[in-house]
């Protein structure tokens, strides 16, 4: 990832999911994940950036379920065992993460075998995700105007931008508050940001997320998030850059608040408080 000087090149690269997280870039760099905490709380994104995540069974999930959607990722093992709690069973699961593979039971397998086969009849995200079409897992180091570093990790890249998510509800309703909830506003604007810069695909380009639940009948929706949704998720990373730099200058990375905060009840509440009396 470092040219002859030993500077690290923009670009694409096709790494492990593990050295991305680890975050290649000397110094570091800013990923959507890390957008997001920022929006939230320069704490928080400070806490996980010195404390990453550990590990959770919903992650592996997931990953097993990009693994078979998307055909990369890591070696899929599973561990036909009845229970998951003696030291037998343990050490062996241990054993497989160590190595950098998933481990699965016997009925994750199988139900994630079933997600893939409901994506295959969904037309027109099996078109999407059609073999050949593009590529998967692959890397994107850009640095901003500021030389600000980002990174992001695209699931599928084509002309377009496909992200695959897993989730346990595909009513509109519902991916409306998870993009709101999760950020993926934020997340559409980052990678279409760094893809652009880099050539990688056209400003005109679409970013289509591709929604699945977790459990029968494995319902499937493609959605394209509207252009406010957009513009609000571009202002959010801007305004996080600029808080980014902002406390590596200062070497402060502040709370919500170090005095009282007078808090009021949401509006939806108040609303529904004044009806009730009227």
């Amino acid at each position: 990832m470092t040219a002859a000087g030993g500077e690290v090149e923009p670009g694409l690269y096709d790494i492990s999911a593990e050295l991305y997280h680890q975050d290649p870039i000397p110094g570091g760099s800013l990923s959507s994940t890390g957008l997001r905490r920022l929006t939230d709380c320069p704490a928080r994104f400070k806490h996980f950036l010195d404390n990453p995540e550990p590990y959770k069974p919903a992650y592996e999930f997931g990953t097993a379920a990009h693994t078979v959607v998307l055909g990369d990722g890591p070696e899929l093992i599973v561990v036909d065992a009845k229970r998951w709690d003696t030291d037998e069973t343990k050490a062996k699961v241990a054993a497989i993460r160590a190595a950098g593979n998933v481990p699965l039971k016997p009925e994750a397998r199988k139900r994630i075998d079933d997600m893939a086969e409901a994506l295959a009849r969904h037309a027109e995200a099996a078109d999407l995700l059609q073999p050949g079409s593009g590529i998967a897992e692959q890397s994107a180091f850009w640095p901003d105007e500021h030389g600000t570093w980002n990174r992001a990790r695209f699931d599928w890249l084509s002309d377009d931008l496909i992200d695959y998510k897993t989730t346990r509800s595909v009513n509109p309703d519902a991916i409306s508050r998870a993009v709101w909830e999760h950020g993926y506003h934020q997340q559409d604007a980052h990678y279409r940001r760094i893809a652009v810069e880099l050539g990688l695909v056209s400003p005109r380009a679409a970013f289509k997320f591709i929604f699945q639940e977790k459990e029968p009948p494995y319902l499937v929706q493609v959605v394209e998030l509207d252009f406010p949704a957009r513009a609000i998720g571009a202002e959010r990373n801007l305004r996080a850059a600029h808080t980014y730099r902002l406390c590596q200058a200062i070497g402060e990375w502040p709370a919500y608040s170090d005095t009282t905060l007078h808090i009021s009840l949401p509006p939806w509440a108040e609303k529904k408080a004044i009806e009730e009396i009227s």
